[in-house]
């Protein structure tokens, strides 16, 4: 599917990871909660942070809506100029499937295979977890509907082609299924200025802060939430929002 002029969309493939990792790495590279989660920026190792995000990339996809963006008439017509990962919805009681439970399994084994390898390049462990019970707590609070969000786990463009209506171009190839199937997505931002406005041009509101503290010193995030738009909207007006995720 085509983005604005020559902007095309499409599922990540092998080949593309190189490219996907260059964007995340410099599209993060001054992120707060990557400055956070990477205190000591002397030990910041970017070959083991390649490596863990190749193994995070092929997890994806197998087993979560994957898109890079690219320009046609670029003289790169193959350099990955955006990304992202969605995971898709869970309605609540849906049990892990025996293949997901494998995925899983294999994602954790290779993470503690790198980890052995390469040691943990940096990474705060101690705030590693503080930011994944503070998520926790967030989407136990937040993922209310019993249908599952769509939830939009990575989300990049290269610093030099920002402005360009690339993200909002990544952003509809799984929005526009949200709306034909009427059910929620879901993000969490590390900026407010100016994510969250780019955000709510794409449909999103925010719902929550999520302070990650780590004895003062306080990393935030930013839940977003945004409603199914189109007639499938109006199928579900009244509905009771209840439940949790699975």
């Amino acid at each position: 599917m085509a983005g604005p002029s020559s902007i095309c969309i499409s599922q990540i493939t092998e080949s593309d990871i190189p490219g996907a990792i260059t964007a995340i790495q410099q599209a993060f590279a001054d992120d707060p909660y990557n400055l956070w989660l990477y205190k000591d920026r002397s030990k910041l190792d970017l070959t083991r942070n390649s490596i863990s995000l190749g193994i995070r990339c092929r997890w994806g996809m197998r087993n979560a809506l994957f898109y890079v963006a690219k320009d046609s008439s670029a003289e790169e017509k193959d350099k990955v100029l955006g990304v992202a990962m969605w995971m898709p919805p869970k309605p609540t009681g849906t049990k892990e499937s025996w293949d997901e439970w494998l995925e899983g399994w294999k994602l954790w084994a290779k993470q503690v295979g790198m980890n052995l390898w390469y040691g943990r390049g940096g990474l705060n462990v101690k705030r590693y977890w503080i930011w994944k019970q503070k998520q926790a707590e967030a989407q136990s609070e937040i993922w209310t509907d019993p249908h599952g969000y769509y939830f939009l786990n990575i989300m990049v463009v290269l610093p030099g082609e920002q402005g360009k209506g690339i993200g909002k171009a990544l952003a509809r190839e799984v929005t526009k299924r949200a709306d034909e199937e009427g059910k929620r997505c879901y993000l969490e931002s590390s900026r407010d200025v100016p994510n969250m406005k780019i955000y709510e041009t794409m449909g999103f509101h925010f719902v929550k802060q999520m302070d990650c503290d780590d004895d003062g010193d306080i990393c935030r995030l930013y839940c977003m939430v945004r409603e199914p738009q189109g007639e499938r909207q109006g199928e579900r007006q009244g509905e009771p929002r209840e439940g949790t995720r699975a």
